[in-house]
């Protein structure tokens, strides 16, 4: 499976009676039904170790061309109806800014390392509390309740898988919880955010910006609202977008599906 397709449905696995095993790209399961696929016998491998790297740079470069406007900046400086660079245009700074991980596993971890080397401030919220040699090697402050951390951070950073207790975790009233100056960052899926209440926040000033990398649907809607705001950028799912990763995901497909159909046990299966 890549980008999602072909889609899993009863339909299709009642078509594949000799069916033995889906391999899917990337690290999110949620476009599968696990419990269906069991119940036919279908084993599911993922290929979830070789994305963090790239994908935590990407989390990394949002924040970054969104505090110091880079988009906005590149359109400036090659648009032929600029005279001069306005003095007053300013960006938001980095180093010594507090950054807000929710989600804090292997990619989470990945985002901490970089920007303690930006100097930053790391709080994180998780389901469990990583040990404490982790935290310090990092300097990460861990916050029990998701409200702490949204309420101290100037970029708050979304990592986590979807399922349904982070289906729309980031509302209207998560939003009214941040700094009207920080900026929110999704590289895990667009269903994580209430897009509604995002673009209603971002339209008020209820928070600085927004960065992302994954939307609901993909692409968005030529004419919806987020298109248009300059407080904005969006990037088209590319977490994982470089050769040597998306190289190396086609390998491990390979072998697990190779696997699958030998009867061997099936590398980085689903369970």
């Amino acid at each position: 499976m890549w980008y999602h397709k072909p889609a899993i449905n009863e339909e299709l696995l009642q078509s594949l009676p000799n069916l033995k095993v889906v391999a899917s790209s990337g690290v999110g399961i949620d476009h599968l039904d696990l419990k269906l696929l069991s119940s036919y016998g279908v084993k599911v491998s993922n290929t979830p170790f070789i994305v963090s790297t790239d994908t935590a740079d990407m989390g990394m470069a949002l924040l970054l061309a969104s505090s110091r406007r880079l988009v906005e900046g590149h359109e400036m400086a090659v648009s032929p109806d600029t005279e001069y660079f306005p003095a007053d245009w300013l960006g938001v700074e980095v180093s010594g800014a507090t950054l807000g991980i929710i989600g804090m596993g292997t990619i989470g971890y990945k985002v901490a390392e970089r920007a303690k080397a930006f100097e930053m401030k790391i709080l994180y919220h998780n389901r469990n509390q990583r040990k404490k040699e982790e935290e310090n090697a990092v300097g990460a402050v861990y916050c029990k309740k998701i409200d702490d951390l949204l309420q101290q951070s100037d970029f708050v950073l979304l990592t986590v898988n979807l399922t349904p207790q982070t289906h729309k975790l980031i509302g209207k009233r998560e939003l009214e919880l941040m700094k009207p100056t920080a900026t929110l960052i999704n590289i895990s899926r667009g269903l994580v955010v209430d897009q509604d209440a995002l673009v209603e926040a971002l339209q008020n000033k209820v928070i600085r910006a927004a960065a992302l990398d994954v939307t609901y649907p993909e692409p968005l809607p030529r004419d919806h609202p987020l298109l248009k705001l300059k407080n904005v950028i969006i990037t088209p799912h590319i977490g994982s977008a470089t050769k040597k990763t998306r190289w190396v995901m086609m390998e491990e497909m390979a072998e697990s599906i190779e696997a699958g159909l030998a009867g061997l046990p099936v590398p980085r299966e689903v369970l």
